[in-house]
C-alpha cells in the first residue's frame, strides 16, 4: 500500500512538473523574413484567397472588417478568431512584422503561447517571405476597432492551453511550400492556393480524436466539425473526375458557387465563394481547379 502511494506521488509530481514544462516544447524563436516591405494590393488579394476577411469579420451581423468573427462550433467547444484591426489594446496594431510573421508560420503568438490549430497556421507555415510582408501591408491599412476578441469557450482538456505545445509537437510540421517539380505554372499555382494559402484539407480533409489532419486521407472528406453534422465532400482527383466535374466547371462553382446541374453550394462552403474564392482572378480559380482534377 505504501508502495502504491508512493508510486501515485511520484507519478503525480512527474504528471505536473512535465505539464508545467510544456511551454519549453514552444517554437518560440525569431521569425527573420528575406523582405520587409509588402504590397499593399497583393496582400489585400491573399486575405481573400486565405480566408482572412471570412474568419475575422463578422459578415452576417454587419462586423467591422476584420474585427473578429463569428463562432466556430466544434465538437471541443466554440472558437472565435481575434481582431485583427490595427487597434494596439485589442488588435495587432502593437505588433512587429517578425511577430506577425511567428504567428502565421509556427503558430505562436508574441506573448510565447501556442494557438489552437482552428487557426491554420499549418497551412500558413508554407507562404513565402514575400506573402508574409504583403499580407503585413495590407493589415495595417485597416482601421483600428477598440474592440476585445471574444474569449473561446472550450470543453475540458481542450480548454488547457498549455497543452498545445505538446500538440504542436506532436502534430505540426513548420516549413516553407516546396515547389512541385517537372509539372506546368498552373499545376504549380494551383498547389500553392489549394494546399497553402487557400488551405482547402482544412475542411475536405478528416481529423483524428486531437483534431489533427489525417493526412493518409488527404480530401477524402470528412464530417462537419462546424455544425457538428453532415458532411463534406470528398474532393480527390478520382472523386472529382468520378462527379463529372471539369477545370471549367469547377472553377466557375468556386466564382460563382453554382453546380454544373444548377444547384448552388451550401453552408460552410457558400461562406467560402461568398467571402473568399468568390474574389479570385479567373485564372487562379482554373488553376486550382486544374490541379485538384490533376493532384498527384
Amino acid at each position: 500500500m505504501k508502495r502504491f502511494a508512493m508510486l501515485v506521488g511520484v507519478t503525480s509530481v512527474v504528471a505536473v512538473i512535465g505539464w508545467k514544462s510544456l511551454p519549453l516544447l514552444a517554437n518560440v524563436g525569431p521569425e527573420a523574413l528575406s523582405v520587409s516591405e509588402g504590397d499593399v494590393a497583393r496582400g489585400a488579394y491573399l486575405a481573400r484567397a486565405s480566408g482572412c476577411i471570412a474568419c475575422h469579420t463578422s459578415i452576417d451581423d454587419g462586423g467591422l472588417p476584420l474585427a473578429g468573427g463569428p463562432g466556430l462550433k466544434t465538437p471541443f467547444g466554440t472558437f472565435y478568431a481575434p481582431n485583427l484591426t490595427t487597434d494596439k489594446e485589442h488588435g495587432i496594431g502593437g505588433w512587429t512584422l517578425e511577430q506577425f510573421a511567428a504567428a502565421l508560420r509556427k503558430g505562436v503568438s508574441p506573448d510565447g503561447r501556442p494557438y489552437y490549430p482552428a487557426f491554420p497556421y499549418s497551412f500558413y507555415t508554407g507562404l513565402s517571405d514575400q506573402d508574409i510582408a504583403d499580407l503585413w501591408a495590407a493589415f495595417k491599412t485597416v482601421p483600428p476597432v477598440a474592440q476585445s476578441s471574444q474569449s473561446h469557450r472550450l470543453n475540458f482538456p481542450f480548454n488547457q492551453r498549455d497543452g498545445l505545445n505538446l500538440w504542436q509537437a506532436m502534430f505540426f510540421k513548420e516549413g516553407r511550400m516546396a515547389e512541385p517539380e517537372a509539372v506546368d505554372e498552373a499545376y504549380r499555382r494551383g498547389a500553392y492556393l489549394v494546399e497553402s494559402a487557400a488551405h482547402c484539407a482544412a475542411c475536405h480533409t478528416p481529423r483524428n480524436a486531437f483534431g489533427a489532419l489525417d493526412r493518409d486521407q488527404d480530401y477524402a472528406g470528412s464530417r462537419s466539425l462546424l455544425n457538428g453534422k453532415g458532411r463534406i465532400p470528398a474532393i480527390t482527383t478520382d472523386a472529382l473526375r468520378q462527379a463529372g466535374w471539369s477545370v471549367k466547371d469547377l472553377a466557375y462553382a468556386l466564382q460563382s458557387g453554382i453546380k454544373p446541374d444548377g444547384d448552388v453550394f451550401g453552408g460552410s462552403m457558400g461562406e467560402v465563394v461568398r467571402d473568399g474564392t468568390g474574389y479570385l482572378q479567373r485564372q487562379d480559380l482554373e488553376a486550382m481547379a486544374y490541379y485538384l482534377l490533376n493532384r498527384q
